[in-house]
């Protein structure tokens, strides 16, 4: 009897998988690396950028499944300006007693985490969504890397957006992470110009 494991699979998110969104979230959470052990709180990642979307919108999740577990995931939503007023009514109050809001003045990236949180809807930027009003976070863990599932990952995420007739979608990403960048280039993204105030982020953009 064979022991090898069939090959990853990519199906909708089930409920079941919240604690592996969350693990996948943190341990590719630092320009694509493990969070853990570089910030106080590294699971507020997950709060931010990863299980909102399997509350509000989880028929726009789908994984990456080894046949054991999920080992990656793509998030998003197909409204941003809906999904941030969402998240800070419906979403920010389950969280915010686990991560309060920093005091003033904000210091350093672990502050600086929490009060995106509570300010998530800084991150909508209204010129982007309006032509491009869908976004995303995709994220595998090194297993799941150089197999084509980052790509089928999108193409459901896409298909999915398409059927809901929306049309564009764009993303949020930090520069230090070349990989990332190189595997959206490839899917035909391109770079958008950045808002003002947001000099440390890159913005990329595809119609659908």
């Amino acid at each position: 009897m064979s022991n090898t494991r069939p090959a990853p699979s990519i199906r909708g998110y089930r409920p079941g998988d919240r604690d592996a969104l969350s693990d996948i979230c943190v341990r590719t959470a630092h320009a694509g690396g493990d969070a853990r052990g570089r910030y106080r709180e590294p699971e507020i990642f997950s709060a931010i950028f990863a299980t909102p979307y399997a509350e509000l919108e989880p028929d726009l999740v789908f994984v990456a499944d080894n046949g054991e577990r999920a080992i990656g995931y793509i998030v998003g939503t197909a409204d941003s300006t809906r999904f941030y007023a969402e998240f800070m009514e419906r979403w920010l109050p389950t969280v915010a007693d686990r991560f309060p809001a920093p005091t003033s003045p904000v210091e350093g990236v672990d502050d600086g985490l929490r009060h995106l949180l509570h300010h998530a809807d800084s991150m909508l930027v209204p010129e982007i969504a309006a032509e491009y009003p869908a976004h995303l976070h995709i994220d595998l863990l090194p297993e799941g890397q150089r197999q084509g599932l980052g790509r089928r990952l999108m193409a459901a995420f896409t298909d999915a957006l398409r059927e809901r007739g929306v049309r564009g979608l764009h993303l949020s990403m930090n520069p230090e992470n070349t990989g990332a960048r190189a595997f959206y280039d490839r899917l035909g993204f391109v770079e958008l110009p950045r808002p003002e105030g947001k000099k440390d982020v890159d913005y990329l953009g595809i119609r659908l």
